[in-house]
């Protein structure tokens, strides 16, 4: 069954639920949850290897490039802007459903914490805690997991093509 959706549609619809999904959950867990009025070191536990924690995070991607007071924050609302605006241009240009779907998680989520929750929090939320014994991975947010996985599937998608021009030079010589 082919999908009736251009691959610039389902990327702006990937996109939009990304941005929605991320969101919806930062309300619930600031919200519903609490985790906004947790001090700091305080969790819920809920796996073994899964907490809830309340982390505000004043840089981009795992911390970096922390951004405090008003002229830093919108540094990088504006260079989130122009990240986006470049995303949104390959993403009108693209056929491809794999990096369609791959921009639009990467712009849904850019959007989610970079021009939602900075300008209205002044930093992003970050949430999610896996860990194993000793090893734990950061905390995280569901627009973090968007971007990753939309890179994932960028390098997807280009591995393949160069995978794929690899065996056509093979048989062509």
């Amino acid at each position: 069954m082919t999908s009736k959706w251009s691959a610039r549609d389902l990327g702006l619809a990937v996109a939009a639920g990304a941005l929605v999904l991320d969101q919806v959950t930062k309300l619930l867990m600031l919200y519903g949850v609490g985790l906004f009025y947790l001090r700091p070191g305080e969790h819920i536990s809920l796996l073994p290897f899964f907490n809830l924690v309340m982390v505000w995070n004043p840089g981009i991607s795992y911390g970096l490039f922390p951004a405090h007071g008003t002229l830093q924050i919108t540094l990088l609302i504006f260079v989130t802007l122009g990240i986006v605006g470049g995303l949104g241009w390959w993403l009108f240009q693209t056929t491809s459903r794999m990096t369609a779907v791959g921009l639009g998680l990467a712009i849904g989520g850019a959007m989610g914490n970079n021009l939602i929750d900075r300008p209205v929090y002044g930093r992003v939320a970050d949430f999610f805690h896996f860990y194993v014994g000793h090893f734990d991975w950061y905390v995280f947010n569901v627009a973090d997991a968007a971007i990753t996985f939309g890179m994932i599937a960028l390098l997807y998608e280009a591995l393949k093509l160069e995978l794929y021009e690899l065996q056509a030079r093979r048989k062509a010589g």
